[in-house]
């Protein structure tokens, strides 16, 4: 009997142990999943966790907009 038959290929979780949900983009700041994401996580099949996978990069900016700043704030004055 070999180990190779309990080796599987998943796609490993984009998790780095900082889970803060953003307030304003509801996704998580380490891996910015969706809440209802990474509860999916475990259930999903591969093809979903690579589409999951690749919109990633995308949400990273949504994290860093300003919200305005003392530009923002003098703006009105």
């Amino acid at each position: 009997m070999t180990d190779d038959i309990w080796k599987r290929q998943e796609v490993e979780s984009p998790c780095i142990r900082v889970c803060v949900v953003h307030p304003e983009a509801r996704i998580c700041v380490g891996c910015h999943r969706s809440v209802d994401e990474i509860a999916a996580w475990s259930r999903m099949t591969p093809e979903e966790r690579r589409r999951i996978m690749a919109e990633l990069p995308a949400r990273a900016p949504l994290l860093r907009q300003r919200r305005g700043g003392r530009a923002a704030r003098t703006r009105g004055a």
